[in-house]
Formats: structure tokens, C-alpha cells, sequence
């Protein structure tokens, strides 16, 4: 029986992005001992690029930006510090950085890893918006196990 893998990705990332995304998640889980999310949709109706969630509960978001295109036509990433303590933008290393705002914090990443150039302050989240993010997260992270396990009829 050929079943098809599942698609993790919604994919509407360009290859940059991916490749940006991997070396940041792989860096938050590494070093920062965070487990992290991609794709992740919000309650205010946006979708963060990574969610990284540590072992004291703290959440951070990574908005990867691939170009300077994309982060001229992005107007929506400040309605994501809401929803997290930490808030950075990842970028590749061939972008410019100094194209992105100074008061937030910076990645640089490829597919192999990544560094934090400019740390991001902590903004701590009200107990009812992090206990509404855990349980989000809990449920969209059995339903993708699922998902994976039983990918649906052939």
C-alpha cells in the first residue's frame, strides 16, 4: 500500500525561508532547549513562522523574513508580540540586517544552524493568554502526530 507522506509545511514558504526556518528551529532546540512549532496560526487569525515554547513554559516567536521584499510588504508582525514573551526576526545571511528594526531581536540562519545577533527583551504574557497558547499548542501538536500516523485513506 503506497500511502503519501503528509505535508508539514503549508507550502507557501519559499526555499530561503525553509531553510532559514530549519537552521532557526534547529538552534532554539539545541542551545535554547526550546521545542518548537512551524506554522503556527494564532488566535488574532495570523500565523507565526516558528513558536518555540522553553522548559519554563516562555514562548517565543520567530517572524523569518527571506528578502527585503518580504519585510517591506509585511505590516502585520507587530500583531505577534501578543502572543509571545520573546519576539525576533530570523533572517538569512546574505539579507541585510541592518534592514530590520533595532528594538527587536535578530537570527541570522541557514539550513545548518543559526545565531541570535540581538537578543529580544522579555515581554512576559498574561497567565490566561499563555494557558490559551499551551492548550492551542497541545491540540495542534496531537492533531500533526496524527496526522503523520494516519495521514488518511490511500
Amino acid at each position: 500500500m503506497n500511502v503519501p507522506e503528509p505535508v508539514i509545511t503549508d507550502q507557501r514558504q519559499s526555499e530561503t525561508a525553509l531553510r532559514v526556518q530549519r537552521g532557526v528551529m534547529r538552534m532554539l532546540r539545541q542551545r535554547l532547549d526550546l521545542c518548537c512549532y512551524a506554522e503556527v496560526s494564532l488566535a488574532n487569525g495570523r500565523r507565526c513562522d516558528v513558536l518555540g515554547v522553553g522548559p519554563r513554559g516562555e514562548i517565543w516567536i520567530v517572524e523569518i523574513k527571506s528578502s527585503l521584499e518580504d519585510l517591506r510588504v509585511d505590516n502585520k508582525w507587530p500583531e505577534y508580540k501578543g502572543f509571545c514573551d520573546r519576539f525576533l526576526f530570523a533572517k538569512p545571511p546574505e539579507l541585510d540586517a541592518a534592514i530590520f528594526p533595532d528594538d527587536e531581536g535578530l537570527i541570522v540562519a541557514d539550513s545548518h544552524g543559526a545565531e541570535i545577533v540581538r537578543t529580544a527583551s522579555d515581554q512576559p504574557l498574561p497567565a490566561a493568554r499563555r494557558k490559551a497558547i499551551m492548550l492551542r499548542l497541545a491540540r495542534m501538536g496531537a492533531d500533526r502526530i496524527h496526522s503523520l500516523m494516519d495521514p488518511g485513506p490511500a
